[in-house]
């Protein structure tokens, strides 16, 4: 599959003419939709990917002024689209690279990310990003991958954005129904939290992930599974994304009164997937923070008393209109 697969990402990106009279330019698309298990184009984020060593690969992406779910506050992009991008990329990688076939299946052990706010300015043309990938551990069972991670570097005009690591294991299709069984023929009913947008970061009711609980610093989690971004390929089980999501409006509902969080980094573990129809239950607690200006937080989430993840949460305080994310 890879070298094949290879030239077919490598030869989606560019920007530059072809070489030689009248030649063409090439014209910037995205990777396909399946090789970052994306249904909607519009939420694919890479346009090309280069292999420059055995371990080492090069790719291009572009992040839109304007987003319907990640979409920052004061003009910046969502430093979690950063964490999106570096999802996309490994299983881009996985896929386009490294041999594993389409129809797979992906659980991340870890995601973590350091994002530079004053990089994530919004511009007036869409943000074009290099992106460097360095794949630091590979393991396979006989001839087939069953794990691997990367070291990412996204940059806009040689200015570092976010740096990050990521971890996969890769689930077979049958391993994948063994874990999960079928999917689910029909979603839980859903039910919009009765707290205010803005309690959790954010200006629309349907982009949060969180309702209350009957204790402090506890929500539920709350995620509409009709959500065009979060729930964007019918999955069977919550997607980490929305447990990332869940992190970082949980650390938003602990700000004092008339404060903001400008998020700066996230390390997350996943231990296990959240299934749709049982309660998951979020806990915040914050930790101690070095500076009065910044705000460190631990999150996790239970589901049959079992922990399906946990996230240290990480940012910057400032005083002004609280929340700000759209």
């Amino acid at each position: 599959m890879g070298s094949m697969t290879s030239a077919a990402v490598s030869s989606t990106g560019g920007g530059r003419p072809d070489s030689g009279p009248g030649a063409l330019p090439r014209l910037t698309t995205t990777v396909p939709c399946e090789y970052v298990h994306r249904s909607s184009m519009a939420e694919v984020f890479l346009t090309s990917c280069r292999r420059t060593s055995e371990t080492r690969f090069t790719l291009t992406g572009q992040w839109p002024r304007a987003h319907a779910f990640f979409s920052g506050p004061d003009g910046r992009h969502d430093p979690l689209q950063a964490a999106e991008t570096m999802k996309q990329i490994a299983l881009c990688l996985a896929h386009a690279e490294l041999g594993v076939p389409l129809g797979h299946h992906f659980m991340p052990c870890d995601l973590s990310f350091t994002a530079d706010p004053d990089e994530l300015a919004i511009g007036t043309v869409p943000s074009d990003l290099s992106i460097d990938a360095d794949c630091t551990d590979l393991v396979h069972k006989g001839s087939r991958l069953v794990e691997f991670a990367l070291g990412i570097t996204i940059r806009r005009n040689d200015r570092t954005l976010a740096t990050g690591t990521v971890r996969f294991v890769c689930i077979s299709p049958g391993a994948h129904h063994r874990l999960h069984g079928a999917a689910p023929e029909s979603l839980p009913a859903y039910r919009p939290s009765e707290l205010a947008p803005s309690t959790f970061g954010r200006g629309r009711r349907r982009d949060t992930v969180l309702a209350a609980s009957d204790l402090p610093g506890r929500w539920r989690l709350n995620p509409d599974p009709s959500h065009p971004v979060l729930f964007d390929t019918g999955d069977d089980h919550i997607p980490p994304m929305v447990l990332m999501a869940a992190a970082h409006q949980a650390t938003c509902a602990l700000l004092a009164s008339g404060h903001s969080l400008t998020l700066t980094a996230m390390s997350t573990e996943f231990h296990r997937h959240a299934e749709f129809g049982r309660p998951c239950w979020i806990e915040a607690t914050p930790l101690f923070a070095q500076h009065p200006d910044t705000m460190s937080v631990l999150v996790t989430g239970r589901q049959d008393n079992r922990q399906v993840f946990g996230s240290h949460v990480s940012g910057t305080l400032t005083r002004g209109k609280r929340g700000g994310a759209r």
